[in-house]
């Protein structure tokens, strides 16, 4: 799917260096503030390490020394993270990284809205679109995301019961939206907010391991019968529907 940037390519047009990098595809808005706070974005040779920096489609930016420039193609890709890949666009360590399963598909600049821990896998949202992103990451837009979790022995029934109440492990307050037992060792979970391992911490603490663990939905996204590795292109009524989803109040068509 393709959506054209139409509203910032005139060469006159001012705007704030964190929405450019963001059309760009260096980033999500949030991630574009980190970028210039950490010295990485220069403009006109200059390095521009604070906020409230405007620019236009002439001025010469990089990053890390890099050129940017506007991306007119935006994408919204789903893909199925395999288990094993990391969620970042590099890895020092040398581990496989998720980005890199797109590359030879699309010339953008890719980056993953939310992530998914090493070794999960299933639904994660790619694009290069900044705005986009920093609507649907952020932890306001409580877009459901859905998991599969097979564990390594038979868990209580009392963890499904805990985790929809609500339960706090190591001073963090964990809860779900929605918990199902499947089987003794399989249960469905929602979550919408989702902090850092949340369903391996609270699975730990009641002494089970995490054997598999899936993200089956994003919102209205479905992973489907999309083999590990496997692609493809958001329709445009799952992008319009995410984005609505994330910002209710919104008037209009988002593309």
């Amino acid at each position: 799917m393709k959506q054209k940037v139409t509203d910032l390519n005139s060469p006159d047009k001012e705007m704030r260096l964190q929405v450019f990098l963001a059309h760009a595809g260096a980033a999500s808005r949030r991630g574009a503030e980190r970028l210039i706070l950490d010295g990485r974005v220069s403009v006109n040779g200059a390095v521009v390490s604070e906020m409230g920096v405007k620019v236009r489609l002439d001025d010469r930016i990089c990053l890390d020394g890099n050129p940017l420039r506007l991306e007119e193609t935006k994408r919204y890709v789903l893909l199925h993270k395999p288990s094993g890949h990391v969620c970042s666009l590099s890895d020092e360590k040398g581990r496989p990284v998720a980005a890199d399963l797109l590359k030879e598909a699309y010339s953008e600049r890719l980056y993953n809205i939310g992530r998914l821990d090493m070794f999960s896998s299933g639904a994660l949202i790619f694009t290069n679109d900044g705005e986009f992103a920093s609507i649907v990451g952020h932890p306001s837009a409580e877009i459901e995301k859905e998991y599969i979790v097979e564990t390594s022995l038979p868990y209580r029934d009392d963890l499904v019961s805990s985790f929809i109440g609500g339960i706090r492990i190591d001073s963090v307050f964990y809860k779900c939206k929605e918990a199902e037992r499947i089987s003794s060792r399989r249960l469905r979970i929602v979550l919408v907010e989702g902090k850092n391992r949340e369903i391996r911490r609270v699975l730990e603490h009641f002494d089970v391991r995490v054997k598999k663990l899936i993200r089956i939905r994003i919102g209205s996204v479905l992973l489907g019968d999309m083999p590990p590795g496997a692609f493809r292109n958001l329709t445009d009524a799952e992008v319009q529907n995410l984005a609505n989803r994330a910002n209710p109040a919104s008037t209009g068509d988002y593309i």
